[in-house]
């Protein structure tokens, strides 16, 4: 039995192609996988809080210390971290917008990424606490950046890499359905992407 988190970030609706590219990678999970058990977070339906003040102090306070209004405060984080605790699979959907990621996905990023909790510095450097998951990127985007120039203007995959990277998830695949506003591509853009999904 896996445990699925399913990650959405698109403020689309059913139009939104990281959706349906995400969901097909949750249906071929599935397909190898049927118990799987999906928890979904859609960080935008209520919108993911950007972090204030009050959440970064409790971050760095002790939780025998905090106050009451602190733990309150730092409950949502919790949440979502032991979320990414209990997931053998995560699904990402990282639509491409302005060269770089959602806000709601970002925020989620801030809330998860923790020292001592998500990782920590020891003596050799920086560890990683969330380890053996396995990681799908559904990327979208209107123009390709997996090739050619336009490499340089993708700032979602390998911020993502690095960023999950840092806090243990390492094993991750990229499914892509790029050129959505590119003539003739974009008739097969979607498609090709589901097709190039591979379940480990």
């Amino acid at each position: 039995m896996k445990q699925v988190l399913h990650i959405t970030s698109s403020p689309r609706g059913e139009s939104s192609v990281s959706k349906k590219l995400g969901k097909a990678v949750v249906e071929k999970i599935t397909d190898k996988y049927p118990d799987s058990i999906i928890k979904k977070r859609d960080l935008t339906d209520p919108v993911f809080p950007h972090l204030e003040e009050i959440q970064i102090n409790a971050f760095f306070t002790p939780a025998e210390n905090r106050t009451p209004e602190q733990l309150e405060t730092v409950a949502l984080s919790d949440t979502v971290i032991r979320e990414l605790q209990e997931a053998d699979i995560i699904i990402i959907e990282a639509p491409l917008y302005n060269f770089s990621i959602t806000s709601t996905l970002k925020s989620w990023l801030d809330h998860i990424a923790r020292v001592g909790v998500t990782f920590r510095y020891g003596e050799n450097g920086p560890e990683g606490l969330i380890k053996d998951k396995k990681v799908y990127l559904a990327f979208s985007s209107g123009g390709i950046y997996s090739e050619g120039e336009k490499q340089a203007y993708d700032f979602v995959v390998p911020y993502l890499k690095k960023t999950l990277g840092f806090m243990g998830m390492t094993d991750i695949a990229v499914v892509r359905a790029e050129g959505l506003s590119v003539p003739v591509i974009q008739e097969t853009a979607l498609q090709k992407g589901i097709e190039s999904i591979v379940v480990e």
